[in-house]
């Protein structure tokens, strides 16, 4: 068994002496592991590593089988790494795709957005939003998608400034009444990603995101935690003095 494909590396693991395992994610093969021999060297040191765009040539005997990497590096993405805060923020994507993916399960719309976002972060452009979009599409992308198009009581499409935290749905601001301290915001770029969106816009979001990544999707996995990776993103993005 054989194929070749680009891919981002998202993990990776010491293997024996001189081996790595490496998990990365692809168009068309989903997120896929497989061992790097001498990828523990220190030539291969600036390509295996988390963000790093590859070519993949992937060979086992058998299709359920580990299996062999080759790897050639297309993109280092390396521009990021002396910025805490967007390498915070590349650590936990590429940790929120090794919790959430299962293993070989193609996810071609998501990879390119994750592609798009690392490429942002790398770039130094203005990724917040971006990021904030990225995990809402991931909540879709693994069946815990929220229905934000309009209000879960009234089903008016306008003034939604509120999400249900059972339901996932949209509320409006009149409909929220007594019950809108219990609601979870809705900034107005989650529906409308041209619309702009300031630091607590982005917090908001991550606050709401973060509510059923871990009470939908995490319990689904088996009561999990939501990836360390994620909080420390998010204590950054807390502090005034990181934002730029």
């Amino acid at each position: 068994m054989e194929w070749t494909s680009e891919g981002v590396i998202v993990s990776v693991r010491k293997y024996g002496e001189n081996s790595v395992i490496i998990d990365t994610l692809t168009p068309t093969h989903g997120r896929h592991l497989g061992v790097v021999r001498g990828g523990a060297s220190r030539k291969m040191a600036a390509t295996i590593q988390p963000g790093s765009q590859v070519k993949l040539e992937w060979r086992a005997r058998l299709e359920e089988h580990l299996g062999n990497f080759r790897v050639e590096q297309l993109e280092s993405r390396s521009d990021m790494f002396d910025d805490r805060l967007r390498l915070a923020a590349l650590s936990s994507i590429c940790s929120i795709v090794t919790f959430s993916f299962p293993e070989r399960m193609p996810v071609a719309e998501l990879y390119n957005s994750t592609l798009n976002l690392m490429d942002t972060l790398n770039t130094g452009g203005d990724w917040k939003p971006l990021y904030a979009l990225w995990e809402l599409q991931v909540l879709e992308e693994m069946g815990f998608g929220l229905d934000l198009t309009s209000c879960a009581v009234t089903n008016v499409t306008q003034d939604l400034i509120y999400v249900s935290p059972k339901s996932g749905r949209a509320v409006s601001r009149k409909a929220a009444g007594e019950w809108m301290e219990r609601l979870l915001p809705l900034p107005s770029f989650l529906r409308n990603k041209f619309e702009t969106a300031n630091n607590e816009d982005i917090l908001n979001s991550l606050k709401t995101t973060g509510h059923f990544l871990s009470s939908w999707l995490a319990t689904s996995l088996g009561e999990r935690k939501l990836p360390e990776a994620r909080n420390r993103l998010i204590s950054r993005l807390e502090n005034k003095k990181n934002y730029k």
